[in-house]
């Protein structure tokens, strides 16, 4: 469930991390993670919150914050088992998202290392996810003279796959270790390669790697439901076996002030953050180009509306000066899309997790710290 505003639908967000042990016997013998051991996890909590239920309006993500910090200190420092007989990511989501005494929870996700986690919606829809990277070098063919991604380079990349759980009552579940065993052909391939010379990779930008990815897990990954590729740390794409969506991050560091906030709240006074802005767009593939939108043209594009943005007292512009993430998402989806109609979203963070989502449609994976 999402809070809607005309057509745009509004996610609030929070993230709380918590220090725990745990014993999963369920697991085979012999499975590292049967026996006692711990994690540092990370929760995050998104609702659709109606406008009555926060202290003030524009409190929507610290009261959110509250109550997630207040099931994580249950659980910190503490031996999991003691909450949930088996604390599994799953379960753990499961055990989070019904302590939650919020109204219109839409999911809660769980991090259990940088490299896995669960998310968990309201109807018990489960996807987990396992984080990969690979080293490789590439060049996009078809770009114009003198881009920068027509030269021979490489990246760092990122894979993410996504699992659903839900498996209309088979027995079968899928696990972090079936992931890896499914993954393992395919770094063979990618690792310390040359992208352009594997066959279906001849154009290898991020929305084209992640189809050819999905081509060759599907088939042996039923419940595959998304993959992401991160080409960088601030961009990527995600494919989900029709629609191709980007992303690219910014951050910004800007004053600012609640101003409907009581004055007994630290948010009345001027204080500030650095800000994370990601923009989600969708867009068919351009059949030569073999990208949605290249990603040079929406920094350049974005770039005025950043600096309008950055190093400012954002409370002081009109139509930001409720000075709370929603706002803020709200002004940018709207400014932003006369510029970039392929915008489809607008997540904006003030803190690790803790934030707004603003689009018109906002499922798709979560992507992990």
């Amino acid at each position: 469930m999402t809070a809607t505003t005309s057509t745009l639908e509004i996610l609030h967000a929070a993230r709380a991390r918590f220090e725990a042990a745990r014993q999963i016997d369920m697991l085979p013998d012999g499975h590292r993670c049967r026996g006692m051991h711990g994690h540092g996890f990370a929760a995050t909590a998104y609702a659709g919150i109606p406008v009555d239920w926060a202290p003030y309006p524009g409190g929507e993500v610290n009261a959110l914050q509250q109550q997630l910090d207040r099931c994580a200190s249950m659980l910190s420092y503490g031996v999991l088992n003691q909450q949930l007989a088996q604390p599994t990511d799953e379960n753990l989501a499961r055990w989070i998202r019904d302590r939650l005494e919020v109204p219109g929870i839409d999911r809660v996700a769980v991090q259990s290392t940088p490299h896995q986690g669960v998310e968990i919606d309201g109807r018990d829809h489960a996807h987990i996810w396992r984080r990969y990277r690979f080293q490789a070098a590439h060049r996009l063919p078809h770009v114009p003279p003198g881009h920068k991604c027509g030269r021979l380079h490489g990246h760092g990349f990122e894979v993410i796959l996504h699992a659903s759980q839900n498996l209309a009552g088979t027995a079968e579940r899928i696990d972090y270790d079936h992931l890896d065993s499914l993954w393992a052909p395919i770094a063979a391939q990618v690792n310390y390669h040359y992208l352009n010379e594997i066959p279906g990779l001849e154009n290898p930008t991020s929305e084209m790697l992640s189809s050819w990815l999905w081509a060759q897990l599907k088939p042996q990954l039923p419940t595959l439901s998304w993959v992401t590729v991160y080409e960088t740390a601030s961009c990527g794409a995600t494919f989900d076996g029709t629609d191709y969506r980007i992303w690219k991050d910014f951050t910004i560091d800007s004053a600012v002030r609640h101003r409907h906030a009581p004055a007994n709240e630290p948010r009345s006074a001027i204080h500030g953050h650095t800000y994370t802005l990601r923009l989600h767009l969708s867009a068919p593939i351009h059949q030569v180009m073999g990208w949605t939108v290249d990603f040079g043209d929406v920094k350049a594009v974005f770039d005025p509306i950043f600096k309008s943005l950055d190093h400012h007292p954002l409370h002081e512009q009109p139509e930001l000066a409720d000075g709370d993430t929603t706002t803020i998402a709200r002004w940018l989806h709207a400014t932003t899309r006369r510029q970039l109609p392929q915008l489809a979203r607008v997540d904006v963070f003030e803190s690790e997790g803790g934030g707004s989502l603003v689009g018109g449609h906002l499922n798709g994976p979560v992507l992990p710290v």
